[in-house]
């Protein structure tokens, strides 16, 4: 009868894992495939501390840093994301284990081991000579989106060469609760890379599709997408800013430039007209129209593609104008002035005939409100044309009679002083022009009524406080129906064959959930209903 093996201890079935993952050991199994690298630095000091040369879950940042630190191997951020995909097969492979009392003890530290490649690979990318690396073998995370894009791009018929195999899920947690700091440098730099490969593409024969696959993609990543609007090349400034500049220096810039016309900048092995219609009186008609059919398909996935982009960040309110919450007011702060507000007009509102109180002028003249900022008055242009001939007609009108005032008051004077000196004509031209000057000074400063300045500074309150709020709801709602749709996609995947993160991003969904109706019941609370009462 054979003997059964005998079963490794828990130390040895961590040290095993931990190898496969980081393929790194620290004496034992050197000659393993794949090959492993030997850490005889960290071995040594685990001999002087007169502990066993196996890898544990208390010494695995300390092997990491000394596998990242050995030079001459692939490049830091490539291996971690290696390792990362390498921690999710031994996820996927542990509910197959033998020694299922092991299971949830090994589980935990698979989990702390792709958390560690996680994070070490944001490091890598926010201080890239942080370990060592050739500048020739240095990849990045363009590198990542490029290689999702790339396999995209091969589903509909495209060529697909991947620089680095990204592993699933591994983008979707390498953004997941980033702080802003951390995200910043990855950010600008991802962004730089992507201006930079999408600038070498001119002509729409070349291969903008991945570049614009992976743009799409990181829209669709809303730390990213709000990132973009923030970025030092998302709007070109400085003392001469001109259309070129903008084309080459901004992030969209390059992606607009992508034509079949000639371009001076073009280099000829690029330009639309030397590869496809030199000789073009020699060619076959029907290769001309096939080069046409070419152009236009690939033109109009150009097209579709830049559509997306600008529709997904217009779209989204918090796209196109950003606020510093630290220096605006507050929502709420707003919305209480604006409750307010209406409450002081109210008297006014409820009676149709004080509205005649209300005088428009005060939109062209008051010092108090700039209005210019802001959309065209609800008026057609007919009545627009016939209130400034009334406005010419009133101040022809006015300036009739104060000549026919300065006539008066100059032969007043001229009787008394007799209009014999030239000292008496400086008196009459200094009474003249003081009284010019005072009625441009009483012009200038017209005091309107309690009614007409209320009226329009609520308006404008209302503006910027309860609108804003009404549309925030609004968002927040679509948000909140997203969310839930989101939810009810990811429960249906449960089940044989699920994921292995699918319960930590059901969670994380009902989080958000949870966190959106909060807010719901909120704005619901104070403006549908406090608001809503005082508006009856």
């Amino acid at each position: 009868m054979a003997q059964s093996k005998p079963s490794r201890s828990s130390a040895e079935v961590e040290d095993i894992i931990l190898r496969r993952i980081f393929h790194v050991t620290l004496g034992t199994g050197r000659n393993q495939v794949p090959p492993v690298v030997y850490l005889e630095q960290t071995a040594a000091e685990l001999l002087s501390e007169g502990r066993p040369l196996l890898l544990s879950m208390d010494i695995m940042e300390r092997v990491l840093i000394d596998r990242l630190s050995t030079p001459g191997l692939e490049p830091p951020f490539q291996y971690l994301v290696q390792c990362y995909g390498r921690a999710q097969e031994e996820l996927r492979r542990l509910p197959s284990m033998k020694d299922k009392p092991l299971i949830p003890k090994m589980e935990e530290i698979v989990k702390l081991a792709r958390q560690l490649s996680l994070s070490y690979s944001r490091i890598v990318l926010g201080n890239p000579d942080m370990f060592p690396q050739a500048a020739e073998q240095k990849s990045t995370l363009l590198d990542l989106f490029l290689s999702e894009a790339s396999t995209d791009f091969a589903a509909f018929g495209g060529s697909s060469v991947p620089l680095i195999t990204t592993p699933p899920g591994f983008l979707d947690d390498f953004f997941r609760d980033l702080e802003e700091d951390s995200l910043a440098p990855i950010l600008n730099q991802l962004y730089e890379d992507l201006k930079l490969t999408t600038r070498e593409v001119a002509s729409p024969l070349q291969d903008f599709q991945k570049p614009l696959i992976t743009l799409k993609k990181l829209i669709d990543i809303p730390v990213c997408a709000k990132y973009l609007v923030n970025h030092p090349s998302w709007i070109c400034k400085g003392n001469v800013v001109d259309g070129r500049l903008i084309e080459v220096e901004s992030i969209l810039g390059p992606f607009f430039h992508v034509s079949a016309l000639p371009d001076v900048f073009t280099r000829q092995e690029h330009d639309v007209g030397h590869q496809c219609f030199s000789q073009a009186e020699t060619r076959r008609q029907a290769d001309l129209q096939s080069t046409f059919t070419t152009i236009k398909t690939v033109m109009h996935q150009l097209y579709e593609g830049l559509h997306n982009v600008l529709y997904h960040l217009l779209k989204n309110s918090n796209m196109r104008e950003k606020i510093n919450p630290l220096k605006c007011a507050s929502a709420g702060m707003f919305v209480n002035l604006s409750a307010v507000m209406l409450k002081l007009c109210a008297p006014f509102l409820e009676d149709l005939k004080k509205l005649t109180l209300i005088d428009p002028n005060y939109i062209l003249h008051s010092s108090r409100l700039d209005f210019q900022s802001l959309t065209a008055l609800h008026a057609s242009s007919e009545e627009i044309a016939a209130w400034v001939d009334r406005g010419n007609y009133s101040r022809t009108e006015s300036f009739r009679q104060f000549q026919q005032q300065r006539e008066q008051e100059e032969r007043r004077v001229l009787r008394s002083q007799g209009a014999t000196s030239s000292g008496s004509n400086h008196a009459s031209d200094s009474v003249i022009s003081n009284s010019i000057l005072k009625s441009s000074s009483d012009e200038r400063q017209t005091r309107y009524s309690f009614v007409t300045e209320c009226f329009f500074m609520t308006a404008r309150i209302l503006n910027l406080g309860l609108l804003r709020a009404l549309s925030e709801y609004k968002s927040l709602m679509h948000d909140l129906s997203r969310s839930k749709d989101a939810l009810a996609t990811l429960e249906a995947q449960r089940g044989v064959g699920a994921p292995p993160q699918l319960e930590q991003e059901i969670a994380n969904a009902k989080t958000e959930i949870d966190r959106l109706s909060q807010q719901r019941l909120c704005y619901e609370a104070q403006i549908l209903r406090v608001c809503y009462n005082l508006l009856l």
